[in-house]
């Protein structure tokens, strides 16, 4: 909800939220298909995953944050939940086809996000403090903490590929 806007600029707001998650999910989308497979599941010394994991991770965590919170159910199968969640970590390896389909949900999931916003499919939601110690209260909260999770995986990743 907008409590200090009023509807235009809540609408206005949101829509910039949406066009910069997309340019974020199109330089991720970019990265993922023109870097060559070897490079993105490479975990260089000293980190603990690679720029393969931190694009899925942010697919994966888009959904967590607002869809399994909002109590709907999420658009990605459960094993991209179960090997991108937060806490797990890379072995280095990935089949071409799961990149594939990275790749695929990277765009199609912030496409679906936009239009189940506007479609007003997100009634309820479930409080959630992030290990951030960001308290998310509705949609709105998780949309725009996700965006700052995205840009913190975006940032990890330029440190990746200059390894």
């Amino acid at each position: 909800m907008c409590y200090f806007y009023n509807a235009f600029k809540c609408e206005m707001m949101t829509e910039n939220i949406f066009e910069v998650m997309l340019q974020n999910r199109r330089n991720l989308h970019a990265i993922l298909t023109k870097t060559p497979k070897e490079k993105l599941l490479k975990i260089p010394e000293g980190f603990n995953n690679n720029v393969y994991w931190n694009i899925a991770h942010t697919v994966v965590t888009q959904q967590i944050l607002i869809y399994k919170f909002s109590g709907l159910q999420m658009r990605v199968p459960d094993d991209l939940i179960s090997k991108f969640s937060k806490g797990t970590v890379p072995d280095g390896t990935a089949a071409d086809e799961e990149i594939m389909m990275v790749a695929d949900f990277l765009i199609s999931t912030a496409e679906w996000l936009i239009e189940d916003y506007n479609t007003a499919l997100f009634q309820t939601f479930n409080e959630y403090t992030t290990s951030a110690r960001v308290t998310l209260r509705n949609v709105e909260d998780a949309i725009a903490f996700n965006l700052f999770h995205e840009g913190l995986h975006i940032g990890q990743i330029s440190l990746l590929l200059k390894q």
